[in-house]
């Protein structure tokens, strides 16, 4: 319990110290809200089998088949646990809990279970959509709440699926994918690597941590000037030093980081037309750089010689990307959102 208080509070200093406030917090619940049993427009990666297969959103994944696609439906769950979690007394705190408590019953879950694990499926979501439903979990695991402790139970099930498939997924994986989109493996396995050390999963920690060395300790002068793509949402160099600084002692990522990236030149991107939804992708890019540039300050040492520099930046993608998040265009409220709180309630810091 103790932990749990210590947690609370650490927590609660972020949220202070980013400016994050009930305000805020009301607008990105709202886009959550308005869109996790908005069943249409809906995209799904829908792998099928035969005629039975052909079946609405609702009745092929009934936990998470609003905000458009599964992962933007799981990380919309993630944002309303954990701002109900922040700001328990807030007006739409108990709208969240129903939502969250209409979606993770032990009858969805099982569905979404039987859907994982049908033939055909076995790259689905992963690995973005999966990492986040460990968020997911994570989120419920520290929460210690009444409502809080029931859908963790009941996503139970969900969880050991995703861990089986990942674990049965990253010895094969020779080489990391390094796009700035979902199949991003460092972003993954960040999110991956919070969950296992939240739940206290250690196997799956030693596992992902393993393969983070593989993948990444060896590299040196990553691209930035290539980036960004026209479509990205996630740096895939900012990616790999954020995922590196929860794996590397301090003294360790310094030596790491410095021939990785010696230089940090890039500028908020800009968004030509919030009414594409690729396009929009950019808008999340600006929140991602900030929070990444935040933890790897999180593990540089107070005098590295990128700080002010990092830190000025870090402000800058943080402005530009809160501002571009408008809840009326659904192409980027129905996920900007989850960006944004994760950003500004310091959810990587922890």
């Amino acid at each position: 319990m103790r932990l749990i208080f210590i947690g609370m509070a650490l927590c609660g200093a972020l949220v202070a110290d980013s400016g994050f406030d009930e305000g805020q917090a009301t607008r990105f619940a709202r886009l959550a809200l308005d869109c996790v049993h908005q069943e249409y427009p809906n995209k799904i990666a829908h792998s099928m089998e035969s005629d039975a297969d052909v079946k609405p959103p609702r009745e092929l994944t009934p936990a998470f088949y609003g905000c458009y696609d599964w992962h933007s439906s799981v990380h919309g769950h993630w944002l309303l646990v954990r701002l109900a979690r922040l700001f328990p007394q807030a007006s739409f705190a108990a709208d969240a809990r129903r939502a969250v408590g209409q979606s993770l019953t032990g009858e969805h879950i099982a569905q979404e279970v039987r859907y994982l694990s049908a033939g055909g499926r076995s790259s689905f979501e992963r690995p973005y959509g999966l990492a986040w439903l460990l968020q997911l979990v994570a989120e419920t695991e520290e929460w210690d709440d009444s409502d809080a402790r029931g859908w963790r139970e009941a996503l139970r099930p969900l969880e050991a699926a995703a861990v089986a498939r990942i674990a049965g997924w990253l010895p094969k994986l020779e080489h990391p994918i390094r796009t700035g989109e979902h199949n991003n493996t460092a972003f993954g396995l960040g999110l991956m690597l919070d969950y296992a050390r939240i739940t206290g999963n250690t196997d799956f920690g030693k596992l992902v941590t393993a393969r983070a060395r593989d993948y990444y300790l060896r590299d040196r002068n990553c691209p930035l000037p290539y980036e960004p793509s026209g479509e990205d949402f996630l740096s895939p160099c900012l990616a790999e030093a954020d995922m590196m600084r929860r794996v590397l002692p301090a003294a360790e990522f310094e030596a790491w980081y410095s021939p990785f990236l010696p230089a940090l030149d890039l500028e908020p991107t800009h968004v030509a037309d919030v009414t594409d939804g690729k396009l929009y992708h950019l808008a999340g890019l600006n929140l991602s750089r900030a929070w990444m540039i935040e933890g790897i300050l999180s593990k540089l040492p107070a005098g590295n010689r990128q700080r002010k520099q990092m830190g000025a930046l870090a402000g800058r993608l943080r402005q530009t990307g809160l501002e571009t998040i408008r809840g009326e265009h659904y192409e980027g409220g129905h996920w900007l959102g989850s960006f944004a709180v994760y950003l500004v309630s310091g959810r990587g810091l922890q």
